[in-house]
C-alpha cells in the first residue's frame, strides 16, 4: 500500500515538473478569472496578478480566500500558492474578496473599481443576511442598488414589473409584511425615482454609505469561550475588538478600540487581549480551532495597521490616486453638466418644435378655413347673379304680359256691341285690370329683388376680395417667418426646419474649474443636512409599511433593533468615541 503511495506522489510530482506550471480559477465579484502560474509563485505574485488584471490599485481592503476543512483562510503574500494547506485539484479555486472594510466609505475608497468590488460584496452579504438590515433601509438600499443598474428612472422604460426578476430584497424581509411583489416594487419605485440625475458610482456610494451604519457591517464574527467556559461571540473590525452575547450581533457587551490595546497574543487556543491601561484585567478566551487563532491574529493585525494608516499622512501613492480620482471625478462632473445642458437644450428644441408644429397646423387650420370662405363666397356670388338675371328677365316677362293685358282691354271696349257683351266685357276689364294691377305690382317687387340682388352681389364679391387677402397673408406668414433654434438641438426624425448655429457654444474655462471645486466643497458641508434627510425618510419607509407587518414573525434580530432603536442606541454610539491621535504602537505577537 506505502510503495503504491508512493508511486502515485512521484508520478503526480513528475507531472508537476514537466508542466511547470499550475492552473488557478479565481471568482470576484464582478467576474471569473484563470490564470496559468508558475510553481514557484508566492502569494504575492497571484494577487498582484489578479490586481493587474482587474485594474485595481487599493490592493491593501482584498484578500485571495479559499475553504479549508469547514473553515475559511485567507492566501499568504510571502508563502509559495503550493505549500498553503488546501486541496490541489486543478483549476485551485480562490475567492476576491474584502479581507478589511474601512472606516469611511466615502473618504477612503478612491477607485471606482474598489467601491463597485465593495458595492457588490455588501450588497450579497445583505441579501444573504449575513449582515442584519431591517426593513425600511432595506428597500432604500434596493432602489439606490435599482439605480446602480438601470440609471435614471424613466416611466416610459421602467414600467411596472420591470423588477420582477431582481433579487433585491433579504428574504426575511419580504416573509416578515403581508405585501405582494408588486407592492414591494411600488416602494422600491417610489424611492427609485428621487434618484434622479446620480451616476452609477455615485448611486453605490449611496448604497455604500447606509450600509456601513449598520450593526452587523464590516465584522468577521468567530465563536470563543470564556475561562469560565460560557460561549461568546469575537467580533474583528475597522475599529477594534468586540465581545457578544452569542444571541445578541447587534450589540457589544465590551468594546476594545485599537487605541486601547497594548497587545494580542495567542498559545495554542487561547488567546489573550492585554488593554493599553495596565491596571485593567488581561482578557482571556479559547478558540475552537487552532486554525481560526492564526486568522483572529492576522484579522487584527491588518486592521490595526489601517486603523493606524488612517490617522498618518497619506503616503505619495494614495496621495496620487486620490488626486487623479479629484481630477476625474471632476472631468465626469464637467461631462455631467455638459450633456445635462445638451439635454436641456434638446428638450427646448423639442418644444419649441412642438409649438411650431402646433401653429403650423393652426395656420394651416386657418388657411383651410379661409379658403373655404373663398369658395363659398363664390359659389353665393355667383348663385346671387345668376337670381338676379333670372328676376331681371321674370321683370321683363311681366311687363310684357301688362301690355298684353291692357291692349287686350282696349280691343274688349271697342267690341262690345250690346249690354250683355258690355256686362261680361265689364267684369273682363275689371278682371284684366286687376291682373294688370297685379303684374306691376309683381314686376315692382321683381324689379326691387334683382335691386337687392345686385347689392347681395356686390357685398359677396367683397368678401370675397377680402377672404384671397387674408389667405394670402396666412400664406405669407408661414412661409417667411424666422425661427432662432439651433439644428443640433432637434432630433433626426424630426420636421426638416433650417435652425441658426450661432448661439450653441460653450467655453470650458478656469471659472469652470473654480465652479467646480466649489460645487465639491459644499457638498462636504451638506453631508450632515443629508444624514438627517436620510433618517427621516427611513423614519417615513417604516411609518408606510409597518401596519401591515406580521409581528409573529419577527426574528430576534428584528427584535433587538426595535429596541435599540427605542433606546436611541447606533451601530456608533456602542462605541467609544475614539481618540484621533496615533495613540500608542499595537505589539501582535504569536
Amino acid at each position: 500500500m506505502a510503495s503504491v503511495l508512493a508511486s502515485k506522489m512521484g508520478l503526480s510530482s513528475l507531472r508537476r515538473k514537466q508542466a511547470k506550471t499550475f492552473n488557478v480559477a479565481v471568482v470576484t465579484m464582478d467576474a471569473d478569472l484563470e490564470f496559468s502560474c508558475e510553481l514557484k509563485w508566492k502569494g504575492k505574485d497571484l494577487f498582484e496578478l489578479v490586481c493587474r488584471t482587474l485594474g485595481l490599485r487599493e490592493t491593501w481592503f482584498f484578500g485571495l480566500r479559499y475553504d479549508v476543512k469547514d473553515t475559511v483562510a485567507w492566501l499568504k503574500m510571502d508563502k509559495k500558492v503550493l505549500d498553503h494547506d488546501m486541496p490541489k485539484e486543478e483549476p485551485i479555486v480562490f475567492h476576491f474578496l474584502a479581507k478589511f472594510y474601512p472606516e469611511n466609505a466615502e473618504e477612503e475608497l478612491v477607485q471606482d473599481i474598489t467601491q463597485h468590488l465593495f458595492f457588490l460584496q455588501v450588497k450579497k452579504s445583505i441579501l444573504e443576511e449575513e449582515i442584519y438590515c431591517p426593513p425600511e433601509a432595506s428597500v432604500l438600499l434596493a432602489s439606490y442598488a435599482v439605480h446602480a443598474k438601470y440609471g435614471d428612472y424613466d416611466p416610459n422604460v421602467h414600467k411596472p414589473g420591470f423588477l420582477s426578476q431582481e433579487e433585491l430584497l433579504p428574504k426575511r424581509v419580504i416573509n416578515l409584511y403581508q405585501m405582494t411583489a408588486e407592492m414591494w416594487e411600488e416602494r422600491i419605485t417610489v424611492c427609485y425615482a428621487e434618484h434622479r440625475g446620480r451616476t452609477r458610482d455615485e448611486a453605490e456610494m449611496e448604497y455604500l454609505k447606509i450600509a456601513q451604519d449598520l450593526e452587523m457591517y464590516g465584522i468577521n464574527y468567530f465563536s470563543i469561550r470564556n475561562k469560565k467556559g460560557t460561549s461568546l461571540l469575537l467580533g474583528v473590525d475597522a475599529l477594534g475588538l468586540h465581545i457578544y452575547d452569542p444571541s445578541n450581533k447587534l450589540t457589544p457587551k465590551i468594546s476594545f478600540p485599537w487605541n486601547e490595546i497594548r497587545n494580542i497574543s495567542y498559545s495554542d487556543k487561547e488567546f489573550a487581549i492585554k488593554p493599553l491601561d495596565k491596571r485593567a484585567d488581561v482578557f482571556k478566551f479559547n478558540s475552537s480551532k487552532l486554525r481560526v487563532n492564526k486568522l483572529i491574529l492576522q484579522l487584527c493585525i491588518g486592521n490595526h495597521d489601517l486603523f493606524i494608516r488612517r490617522r498618518r499622512i497619506d503616503s505619495l501613492e494614495v496621495q496620487q490616486m486620490k488626486m487623479q480620482a479629484r481630477e476625474e471625478k471632476a472631468r465626469k462632473q464637467m461631462e455631467r453638466q455638459r450633456l445635462e445642458r445638451e439635454k436641456q437644450l434638446r428638450e427646448e428644441a423639442e418644444r419649441a418644435r412642438d409649438k411650431l408644429e402646433r401653429r403650423l397646423i393652426q395656420l394651416q387650420d386657418e388657411a383651410h378655413m379661409a379658403n373655404e370662405a373663398l369658395l363659398r363666397s363664390e359659389e353665393t356670388a355667383d348663385l346671387l347673379a345668376e337670381k338676379a338675371q333670372i328676376a331681371e328677365e321674370e321683370a321683363k316677362l311681366l311687363a310684357q304680359k301688362a301690355a298684353e293685358a291692357e291692349q287686350e282691354m282696349q280691343r274688349i271696349k271697342v267690341t262690345i256691341r250690346t249690354e250683355e257683351e258690355k256686362r261680361l266685357m265689364e267684369q273682363k276689364m275689371l278682371e284684366a285690370e286687376m291682373l294688370a294691377l297685379k303684374m306691376a305690382e309683381e314686376s315692382e317687387r321683381r324689379a326691387n329683388e334683382a335691386d337687392q340682388l345686385k347689392q347681395d352681389l356686390q357685398e359677396a364679391r367683397e368678401s370675397e376680395r377680402k377672404a384671397k387677402n387674408k389667405l394670402l397673408e396666412l400664406t405669407s406668414k408661414s412661409a417667411y417667418s424666422p425661427v432662432p433654434l439651433s439644428a443640433n438641438a432637434l432630433p433626426p426624425d424630426g420636421p426638416n426646419f433650417n435652425f441658426s448655429m450661432e448661439n450653441l457654444s460653450f467655453d470650458f474655462k478656469d471659472t469652470d474649474m473654480k465652479r467646480l471645486s466649489m460645487e465639491i466643497e459644499k457638498e462636504k458641508v451638506e453631508y450632515m443636512e443629508k444624514s438627517k434627510h436620510l433618517q427621516e425618510q427611513l423614519n417615513e419607509l417604516k411609518t408606510e409599511i409597518e401596519s401591515l407587518k406580521l409581528k409573529e414573525r419577527e426574528t430576534p434580530l428584528d427584535i433587538l433593533h426595535n429596541e435599540n432603536t427605542e433606546k436611541g442606541t447606533s451601530k456608533q454610539s456602542n462605541f467609544k468615541k475614539l481618540d484621533t491621535s496615533e495613540g500608542m504602537a499595537l505589539q501582535l505577537s504569536h
